[in-house]
């Protein structure tokens, strides 16, 4: 018989690994409870900021992460203006332990833009100063490995414009992401920036980039090549005012803001010449003076003609065209042939009335119809005595922005309704229902006359082939201590385009250009512009060129002598 021995020391042993496996499963598992607790909790968490909390308050659940600034973007959604984190670089003189004229030297190198003597007055100074603010990573890098305690580099809400001097004087600046914007659209809507309960939304501008680049980049080259003193245009929808380019040159880059204070506007980069600037805007004119003549019934035939035979002498001036046919002409070659003779008898038989009535409906007494804080008022004749209706019918003695003439032609082509300018997006049911100050009629026959003066006259160099631009050209002396300076002009050219269907109002402004040859009038500085830039800008905003279609001008051109035209 087997004899079985127990040995006590083995049967502890395996109730203690069972014991200690246990132990070890328990330990597991509360491990592993604890840990889906988190990741409720966490999911829980997450699902309050992302859903629940966007309805408290400021309609973005993650307000740690909504913007102390909204963003400003184009109509498209391209980013012009961001509120981000970025780095400065500050220094404070007490804790430094190099030589400041050696580190100043060094800070030069890394910021050519800065002299060193800045850089040495920044160091040797008495408290914390700035010694760059927006800093790149890539310079911020340079300058903490030069291994000095006494810089700091500092993390602050800044903001920054990524397209840098593109549509700068639209944009404006802002100072800081906190502060009020200094111009542009940054001071019209700081509120609208800084309201917690909209700044997570961009702004959309009206201003598509695409159009604005080619307009800056056609102006910057056609000053160059004509020497001018300065430039400016703007592109704006027919129907609803909206802005779609604006420029105005020289720039000036809101990244790198300099000390412009005490500078008068035709002084300072940051001035805005189509808002601020006011000039008289010349023959541009014209076309507005006979449209009133024809609402108010004084021509009523484009075959009406008027005595240019001779310069017209009234009140002791005397009024001349620059270039006289020597003959009697009708309306039709008034426009084509740019006679100052021609619109200032028509203005004299309508009288002072109408054109008044006009000029006011068109906003020329008040400031620039747009948004912005910074725009100026028209220069307002004091009297209107029979020569100052002559005048002001060619565009003398009145003086408006150009703003004030691109909103004014919209009307004359849109069929009559004159509407505000906006640099905002409009939705459909947004757009103003405006008010009308030209006759579907006259609006419709001004298209016809437009189209003319571009296939026949003065405007023919702004002829882009396919796109049927129709407009007006002007050239005015500059007045200087009380007289007119006869070598300064502001040249125009004031379009519509296509003209059998208008969509679009392009302005260009030259200052005192001279073009091919010695040529300062609008024929030769101002309307090349738009020719480039319609052809740039046409296909971007859907007008494709097409030379089967025109305005049908057959009825008119029978009434042009076929003299060689004139400026």
């Amino acid at each position: 018989m087997a004899t079985i021995i127990v040995q006590p020391g083995g049967a502890r042993a395996g109730r203690q690994r069972v014991s200690l496996t246990a132990i070890a499963h328990n330990r597991l598992m509360l491990l592993l409870i604890l840990f889906m607790m988190i990741t409720a909790v966490l999911i829980l968490r997450l699902t309050w900021v992302g859903i629940f909390a966007s309805g408290t308050g400021n309609g973005d659940g993650l307000s740690g992460f909504t913007p102390a600034r909204a963003d400003i973007v184009d109509r498209n959604g391209v980013p012009l203006a961001r509120t981000m984190d970025a780095y400065s670089i500050a220094v404070r003189p007490s804790k430094l332990i190099g030589d400041p004229d050696e580190l100043a030297r060094k800070l030069h190198e890394i910021f050519p833009d800065e002299s060193e003597a800045v850089f040495a007055k920044k160091l040797t100074g008495r408290g914390w100063a700035y010694l760059r603010r927006r800093a790149l990573p890539e310079e911020v890098a340079a300058v903490n490995a030069l291994g000095e305690i006494g810089i700091e580099f500092p993390r602050e809400k800044e903001r920054l414009y990524p397209q840098r001097t593109l549509a700068a004087h639209v944009l404006g600046f802002a100072p800081n992401a906190e502060g009020t914007g200094g111009m542009g659209v940054e001071a019209a809507f700081n509120d609208r920036m800084i309201d917690p309960a909209q700044r997570s939304k961009p702004f959309a501008m009206s201003i598509d980039s695409r159009v604005q680049g080619a307009l800056e980049s056609e102006l910057y080259a056609q000053l160059v090549q004509t020497r001018a003193k300065g430039a400016g245009g703007i592109i704006m929808d027919v129907n609803t005012g909206e802005v779609i380019a604006m420029a105005s040159i020289p720039v000036f880059d809101p990244n790198k803001l300099q000390n412009y204070a005490g500078k008068r506007c035709s002084e300072s980069p940051l001035c805005n010449h189509m808002v601020q600037a006011r000039y008289e805007l010349g023959s541009a004119f014209k076309p507005l003076s006979i449209a009133a003549a024809m609402d108010a019934g004084v021509v009523t035939s484009m075959s009406k003609r008027y005595d240019a035979t001779a310069p017209l002498a009234v009140a002791g001036f005397r009024i001349k065209d620059d270039h006289s046919l020597g003959r009697w002409i009708n309306v039709p070659e008034i426009l084509v042939h740019s006679s100052n003779i021609g619109t200032a008898r028509i203005a004299d038989e309508m009288g002072a009335a109408p054109l008044q009535k006009l000029f006011r409906n068109l906003d020329f007494d008040q400031r620039s119809p747009i948004e912005f804080n910074e725009r100026a008022k028209g220069i307002w004749p004091s009297s209107w005595g029979r020569i100052t209706s002559m005048t002001t019918s060619y565009g003398h003695g009145i003086a408006v922005t150009p703003l004030h003439l691109a909103a004014a032609y919209a009307a004359l082509v849109n069929g009559g309704i004159w509407r505000p300018a906006t640099i905002r997006k409009l939705k459909a049911d947004e757009v103003p229902e405006g008010r009308r100050v030209f006759s579907a009629a006259t609006s419709a026959r001004m298209r016809q006359l437009l189209r003319m003066i571009v296939s026949a006259g003065t405007g023919r160099s702004a002829d882009a082939k396919g796109f049927r631009v129709g407009g007006k050209t002007g050239s005015a002396e500059k007045p200087q201590e009380g007289r007119y300076n006869k070598t300064s002009l502001v040249t125009t050219f004031a379009s519509a385009f296509p003209m059998d269907n208008p969509r679009y109002v392009v302005l260009v402004t030259m200052d005192e250009a001279t073009g091919q040859y010695g040529l300062r009038t609008a024929a030769w500085t101002a309307a090349p512009v738009v020719k480039r830039v319609v052809e740039r800008t046409g296909p971007m905003l859907g007008v494709m060129p097409d030379e089967r279609r025109d305005v049908d001008i057959s009825d008119l051109m029978p009434l042009l002598h076929g003299d060689k035209e004139t400026e």
